[in-house]
């Protein structure tokens, strides 16, 4: 019977805990910021949860009352598909956006997760955008021009642009970064989780000297943190020895249901509020905006 009891006790500190967290999330109040903030999420390194990161800072940020776009550049189109939009073959979205100039206004669809909560879609047909982009003119620059026209006529206005961008330094990555003026860097914390970073900022750089220098790595995220490996924590040191400014105090757990969320269309947000990869996901978005711009 004192195991059994023994047993529930992580479980209930735990359970207490979230509850706490949970109210204070709700109670917070956020406030819009001056002018629309453009964050490129990237991370030349697969599988560190970009896309997890995306959705989920956009669905919470939503969810307190913010307008909020993601703009799904990676073909395998995942945060089209977190968001619950149609993003199948014949569904014009960020491809055409990019190869045919269709302006973002005429193929951005709302997401159900919220009414505040919109999408540019991301199909297949985006694998072929870099060839099909040889041809056009200041082609670095084509997201970046349409994403100011959109967001210059929209009423009422974006708070938020995420760009969820592929695991790739090509062409799609460095439109996400000329076009955005803040990179949020998602860092899991795991084995050579520093190691590609410094190529990352060092890429980064050259993309801000030769088209952007407005640009800047504004927020670093740790993911797929395990409180049980004395190797998560010591990741997390690092990166936070590395990155003081940057690293933002939310950390976000290794949590089955943050993966399987996408799988019913939806983000964690609303497929589990509770749990407590969302509730990190939560916190570290209500940090990201009160942060405020990082200019």
């Amino acid at each position: 019977m004192a195991n059994t009891m023994d047993n529930k006790a992580p479980i209930m500190r735990e359970m207490t805990l979230n509850s706490e967290r949970s109210k204070r999330i709700a109670a917070t109040v956020l406030q819009a910021p001056a002018n629309p903030r453009v964050i490129t999420i990237s991370n030349q390194k697969g599988g560190v949860g970009k896309t997890t990161t995306a959705v989920n800072l956009a669905a919470a940020l939503a969810n307190k009352g913010l307008r909020v776009l993601v703009v799904d550049l990676d073909p395998q189109g995942n945060a089209s598909t977190a968001l619950g939009v149609e993003h199948h073959n014949g569904v014009p979205g960020s491809y055409e956006v990019l190869v045919d100039g269709a302006p973002i206004a005429d193929v951005v669809k709302q997401s159900p997760e919220s009414e505040n909560l919109f999408c540019l879609p991301a199909s297949i047909n985006l694998a072929g955008a870099e060839i099909d982009m040889v041809s056009v003119p200041n082609r670095e620059q084509v997201l970046s021009s349409a994403l100011k026209t959109f967001l210059a006529s929209e009423s009422p206005r974006y708070d938020f642009v995420f760009i969820d961008s592929p695991p790739s330094l090509g062409l799609l990555t460095v439109n996400a970064l000329v076009a955005a003026n803040e990179v949020l860097v998602p860092i899991q914390c795991e084995y050579y989780a520093l190691e590609g970073v410094t190529q990352l900022i060092s890429n980064i750089e050259r993309v801000k000297k030769a088209l952007n220098p407005a640009l800047d790595v504004s927020a670093i995220l740790l993911t797929m943190f395990d409180n049980r490996t004395n190797l998560s924590s010591d990741v997390a040191n690092e990166v936070r020895k590395f990155f003081p400014k940057q690293t933002l105090g939310a950390t976000i757990p290794r949590s089955v249901r943050l993966s399987e969320a996408p799988s019913f269309g939806q983000t964690a947000i609303t497929f589990d509020p509770k749990n407590s990869g969302t509730l990190a996901y939560q916190e570290a978005a209500i940090e990201l905006a009160q942060r405020g711009d990082h200019k």
